[in-house]
C-alpha cells in the first residue's frame, strides 16, 4: 500500500471536498482505503460510502500507543493500492498551541506520510505562494510535496496561484484545482457536514466533484507522491475471547461508531447484531447492547412514539445486563429528552433530562478518571476520550456522575467538570472513547461486556 494524507490550511479550505473528489476519481482506476485525522464520524461515513471499504480514524490522543495506531493505519490493507488520509482542521491544528500536540501535522511524522495541501485561493494570488511556503518552512520534519487550490473562480485565477506557487515555493508540486461550484457544497451541522444519509441528491454531488477532480487535478501526479507502507505492523495487544452476541444501535439516530473498536469486539470473539432504535419493535436475541452517538435530537418523536423499543431496552437493563451507550446513547436512555419543540419521554434508566443547546457545552479531547467501578473502567482508572455535545443531562433525581473529566491544554488543566453514570449494568456518557487506547481498556471492556451470558445456543 502507497500512502498519502490531504491537509488543510485551515477548517473551511475545502479539504473534505477535495478528498471526497478525489476518493470519487482514484476509487475509478484503484483500491483506495480512507482515513480520518482525528475523532470525526461524518467525514469518515461520507469516505466508506465512495469506496465501499470502512474508513479509520488516526488519533494519537484518543490512541496514545505508537504500535497501536501504526497498527491501525496497516492492519488488513495486504489488497490496497493507496491509503489516503484526511486530515482534521489545519495542518498544525491540534490541542493547545503545540504543533506536534495531536495535530494533522503529528500523524503525518508518526506515520511517516506525504502531505498535500488544500489552500482555499478565495480573494487571493500571490499570497498563496506565502501561505504555502510558511507551511513548509513551519516544521521542516512534515513531508509538504503538494498543493491542491480549492474555490478558484476562473482558469485565469488559477494559473495566477499556479504560478506564483511554482516561481517562489518551486519543490512543492502544484496539482491542480478545484472550481467554485455552489452545486456540490455540502451542508453543514454541528461543526461539521450533514451525515450522509441525510442528504438528498448525496450520490449526485460525490459524483460531480469525482468529475471536477477528474477534469482538474493531476491524478498521476499526486499518485507519485504517495510513499510506500514499509509493512504491516502486529497487533500490539492480547485481544480476550468472549463469545456472546451484541446488539448494536444501528439506524439514522444512531451510527456514530469508530469502525475499530467494532472491528476489534469481532476479534474478540463477539457477533455484532444491528437493530433499530426507531423501527424495531423488539430488540434481537443479543447478550450486551452497544448504543452511539449520533443525532437523536432530530429523531426525537419517533424515538420516543415507539414505546416497545423503549420497555424493552428498560427491562435489558433491569434485569441487569450490559449496555453500553455514548453521547446520543446517553440522550436515549434518560427519562426524556427537550428540543426546541417539545418534550418527549424516552428510555427511562437514568432519571433525568437531556436538552438541546444553541452552543456547544463541551468540545474536544478530556481524560476521565473512575471515582467508582464501572463498566468501562475500574475505580481509579484514567482513561482519554473525546466530547462534543450540543446538550446538557441534568439529573433529576440522586444520580451520582462516575468519572472526574478534565481538560488539560499546553500543560494546564483549563476545565474541569463530572460525567458518566452507571445504575445497575448501564453505563452512559458523553465520552467517545477509543478501546485501542490500552491493553487495560480492552481487558475491562471486553470482559464486562460478555460477562454475564444470558443466551443459551
Amino acid at each position: 500500500m502507497k500512502k498519502l494524507l490531504i491537509a488543510g490550511v485551515t477548517s473551511g479550505s475545502g479539504k473534505t471536498s477535495v478528498t471526497l473528489g478525489l476518493l470519487a476519481a482514484l476509487h475509478r482506476r484503484l483500491t483506495v482505503q480512507p482515513y480520518k485525522v482525528g475523532p470525526d464520524y461524518v467525514d469518515t461515513k461520507f469516505h466508506t460510502r465512495i469506496t465501499g471499504r470502512a474508513s479509520r480514524n488516526l488519533d494519537n490522543f484518543l490512541v496514545p500507543n505508537p504500535a497501536a495506531l501504526n497498527y491501525l493505519f496497516t492492519a488488513q490493507t495486504d489488497d490496497v493500492d493507496l491509503g489516503l488520509i484526511e486530515g482534521v482542521m489545519g495542518l498544525y491544528d491540534g490541542l493547545g498551541t503545540d504543533k506536534d500536540a495531536y495535530s494533522t501535522a503529528s500523524v503525518a511524522k508518526q506515520l511517516d506520510v506525504p502531505v498535500v495541501l488544500v489552500l482555499n485561493a478565495r480573494a487571493t494570488s500571490t499570497s498563496a505562494a506565502a501561505m504555502v511556503q510558511g507551511f513548509q518552512s513551519f516544521d521542516p520534519a512534515v513531508a509538504l510535496k503538494g498543493v491542491i487550490i480549492n474555490n478558484v473562480m476562473s482558469e485565469n485565477h488559477y494559473q495566477l496561484v499556479r504560478g506564483a506557487i511554482e516561481r517562489y515555493v518551486p519543490d512543492v508540486k502544484v496539482l491542480g484545482y478545484l472550481p467554485h461550484d455552489a452545486s456540490v457544497s455540502l451542508p453543514s451541522r454541528q461543526l461539521g457536514l450533514v451525515p450522509d444519509d441525510e442528504l438528498p441528491q448525496v450520490d449526485e454531488k460525490i459524483a460531480r466533484l469525482g468529475e471536477l477532480i477528474d477534469q482538474h487535478v493531476d491524478l498521476d501526479a499526486l499518485e507519485a507522491l504517495a510513499t510506500e507502507v514499509k509493512g504491516p505492523t502486529p497487533q500490539p495487544y492480547t485481544l480476550p475471547q468472549v463469545p456472546c452476541r451484541v446488539g448494536i444501535a444501528q439506524d439514522e439516530a444512531f451510527n456514530f461508531y469508530y469502525h475499530d473498536n467494532l472491528a476489534l469486539l469481532e476479534q474478540c470473539g463477539m457477533t455484532l447484531v444491528p437493530f433499530s432504535p426507531l423501527t424495531d419493535q423488539a430488540l434481537p436475541e443479543v447478550d450486551a447492547l452497544y448504543l452511539g452517538g449520533g443525532y437523536p435530537e432530530e429523531f426525537a418523536q419517533q424515538l420516543s412514539e415507539n414505546v416497545a423499543m423503549r420497555q424493552a431496552i428498560q427491562a435489558f437493563s433491569l434485569a441487569n445486563r450490559p449496555i453500553y451507550a455514548e453521547c446520543g446513547g446517553l440522550m436515549y436512555l434518560g427519562s426524556a429528552l427537550k428540543t426546541a419543540a417539545a418534550t418527549y419521554p424516552m428510555v427511562g434508566i437514568f432519571p433525568g433530562v437531556s436538552e438541546m443547546t444553541p452552543r456547544l457545552k463541551q468540545f474536544g479531547y478530556c481524560q476521565a478518571t473512575a471515582v467508582q467501578e464501572t463498566l468501562l473502567a475500574a475505580k481509579g482508572q484514567t482513561l482519554v476520550g473525546h466530547e462534543f455535545h450540543h446538550s446538557t443531562f441534568a439529573p433529576t433525581a440522586d444520580l451520582a456522575p462516575v468519572f472526574s473529566m478534565q481538560k488539560v491544554r499546553d500543560g494546564q488543566v483549563v476545565d474541569e467538570w463530572a460525567g458518566g453514570y452507571q445504575v445497575r449494568n448501564t453505563y452512559a456518557g458523553y465520552l467517545h472513547a477509543h478501546f485501542y487506547q490500552s491493553q487495560a481498556v480492552i481487558d475491562r471492556f471486553v470482559t464486562h461486556l460478555g460477562a454475564d451470558v444470558h443466551v443459551t445456543r
